[in-house]
């Protein structure tokens, strides 16, 4: 059998329009050799950059989150089987979080869990950073190295001044291309916050051992059921549609709908998903995993009451970090009934199906 190159990831992937855009490919070939294939346009997958280079090792072809070569080795790693017996993937048990620092609480998207997990990591020299999202503004973020608090606080978005930006940018994205900063910080131990498919890809360069995943210390994974993508001409017809102006968005938040917050006027809209299909990025309705199976610790807004974190530790070194946080008062758990425990699972279950279900009607009509 030939090799795949990354010839055959622009037909079977590129062309399809499911590429997700992680970086995975384009991190590892610009870091082992000439720079061959790389991101040329902003919301687009990777192109050649050097065809002439290429080694047509296929390596790019193994990372790639939707070819899904490598998914019977990280199961068995992770020990996960599929997503119909094991929806939440491989885990003992769930809680809900909060963080105990007043300025990750208040800054947080949910209980500002996150933010001080990293910050007690990097406190305690367990790693030098971590690759974060910063926001930019609403539907807006960027990849970004934060090396103490104050750079996770500011990540977190205490001003989202965009106004003066509307003019400028050409489309606004919630998805962060998190895996080619790693390149720009070797020789370091970094945590890193990603979606289901940057998580993926890692676990998949990590089984490899191809660079840069040896970098990778702790993989913090967040619950994903889709990113945005609005260019100019849908962010007037949703301005429109639901009555709120873009530079007025303060926080975004998921948990069972879109949530926005609305100053200065205090205003809280909610959106359901069901409403906003025309906004998500189309390469999102071909990944089916909600929970951030392969993560060492998934986290999310839904399952839990406001200002609290659900979090899912998952691998050893997720279950000990977690339990590491929570007995130094890092972070605090709220206490749940068996029965509220169980509606948590079975809510999260529910969306967990729900991706699954888009996924393969997707990827059938495709």
């Amino acid at each position: 059998m030939s090799i795949k190159t990354f010839q055959d990831l622009i037909k079977e992937v590129h062309e399809k329009g499911i590429c997700q855009e992680c970086g995975g490919c384009t991190s590892f070939c610009s870091a082992a050799f000439e720079k061959v294939i790389g991101f040329k346009k902003p919301n687009s997958p990777p192109e050649y950059v050097n065809k002439d280079a290429c080694l047509e090792c296929g390596i790019c072809y193994y990372l790639c989150p939707q070819t899904h070569i490598l998914d019977d080795e990280l199961n068995k790693t992770y020990k996960f089987t599929d997503f119909k017996s094991m929806p939440l993937g491989h885990f003992e048990d769930i809680f809900s979080c909060q963080s105990t620092d007043s300025d990750f609480l208040k800054y947080g998207t949910d209980g500002g869990v996150v933010n001080s997990i990293i910050n007690y990591m990097i406190e305690k020299k367990l790693i030098d950073g971590a690759i974060v999202a910063k926001v930019q503004g609403p539907f807006s973020r960027e990849a970004m190295f934060a090396g103490d608090k104050m750079d996770l606080i500011k990540g977190s978005g205490i001003k989202l001044e965009i106004s003066t930006q509307l003019d400028e940018i050409q489309n606004f994205c919630t998805y962060t291309r998190s895996i080619p900063q790693l390149n720009h910080y070797k020789f370091k131990k970094l945590a890193i916050v990603g979606t289901p498919c940057q998580i993926y890809t890692i676990r998949c360069m990590q089984n490899l051992g191809v660079t840069p995943s040896e970098y990778i210390e702790i993989c913090l994974g967040l619950f994903c059921y889709h990113n945005f993508l609005f260019d100019k001409s849908q962010i007037k017809r949703f301005e429109k549609d639901f009555d709120v102006k873009f530079e007025n968005i303060t926080k975004i938040n998921i948990k069972e709908d879109l949530i926005l917050k609305i100053d200065p006027e205090g205003r809280v809209v909610h959106i359901p998903f069901d409403k906003i299909v025309d906004y998500v990025r189309p390469a999102c309705f071909s990944c089916a995993d909600f929970t951030n199976i392969y993560s060492d610790i998934s986290f999310g807004g839904l399952g839990s009451p406001d200002k609290y974190t659900t979090v899912i530790p998952r691998t050893e070194k997720g279950k000990k970090l977690f339990h590491k946080v929570l007995g130094e008062k890092i972070i605090k758990n709220l206490v749940l009934k068996a029965p509220e425990k169980e509606n948590m699972k079975e809510l999260i279950t529910k969306f967990s199906h729900s991706k699954m279900e888009r996924e393969v009607s997707f990827m059938k009509n495709l």
